[in-house]
């Protein structure tokens, strides 16, 4: 256990209860001191809680097809006991496929101009800028965050993403990308010691109750971005789809503890 990163068979071990009392406390011990383990394990085990909210009432649920009488007496499961396992291991399936990419698309058409296409313009007109940034660094970031949040008249917080690598650089204000009236964006600069930058993006939206992540690209930038109350947030970067969705993840936890 006293590797700095843990095999992904013993975190799922932990995660499926699989492990002793003492694995089970070394591995908590493990997760305290590594953010980004501990958030692949709540990730793991929010898609259990979805699997099975899908699937444990359909197998649970009383059904009306008769049964086959001589198919029970010779050990064979009934029919429609085979048609649900096949119907429910094909669901899984596709499920499974969906969460481990860290998004569930939407049904209902996206809204033109998407959040996800301000957030990665945004990015690619920040992001290469070596001197200019950001509009206040993060060493005012107090200011930074009050700032933010008097113009977008709601407070407004700044993840910390140093457990993935990440230090904040700073921010800015972005205008409004349709309507004029509009209250004006807020925009967080982050980098690792690669050099490699996120953004993270937060505008007003229509209240709605759908937390969903999204995934966009738009060219080289690849966005995870979601609607939480009145706010959208979309998180940006250069970097690969599961990475992003991890660091989504970590974003969505801090703003809603």
């Amino acid at each position: 256990m006293g590797q700095t990163r843990l095999n992904e068979e013993l975190l799922h071990a932990y995660v499926d209860g699989a492990l002793s009392s003492d694995e089970r406390g070394a591995v908590e011990a493990h997760l305290a001191q590594h953010p980004d383990d501990a958030a692949r394990v709540r990730a793991w085990v929010q898609q259990n809680e979805l699997l099975h909210a899908l699937f444990d009432p359909v197998l649970d649920e009383p059904h009306r097809l008769s049964l086959d009488a001589g198919a029970v007496s010779r050990g064979r499961p009934a029919p429609w006991r085979r048609y649900v396992a096949l119907a429910a291991a094909l669901a899984l399936g596709v499920a499974v496929g969906y969460v481990a990419r860290g998004y569930w698309a939407a049904a209902e058409p996206e809204p033109r101009p998407s959040i996800a296409r301000q957030a990665a313009l945004a990015h690619a007109a920040y992001v290469p800028e070596v001197r200019h940034p950001v509009e206040v660094t993060a060493r005012e970031e107090q200011h930074l965050v009050a700032w933010l949040s008097k113009r977008l008249n709601a407070p407004l917080r700044a993840p910390v993403l140093a457990g993935a690598g990440y230090q904040l650089l700073g921010g800015r204000l972005l205008p409004a990308e349709a309507d004029p009236g509009a209250p004006p964006v807020a925009w967080l600069m982050y980098e690792n010691p690669q050099g490699k930058r996120l953004s993270l993006l937060v505008r007003r939206e229509a209240p709605n109750t759908d937390t969903a992540f999204r995934f966009a690209q738009e060219g080289k930038t690849a966005v995870f971005y979601w609607v939480d109350g009145p706010f959208g947030y979309a998180l940006a970067g250069e970097v690969s789809r599961d990475e992003l969705a991890t660091l989504a993840r970590l974003v969505y936890q801090q703003l809603n503890p």
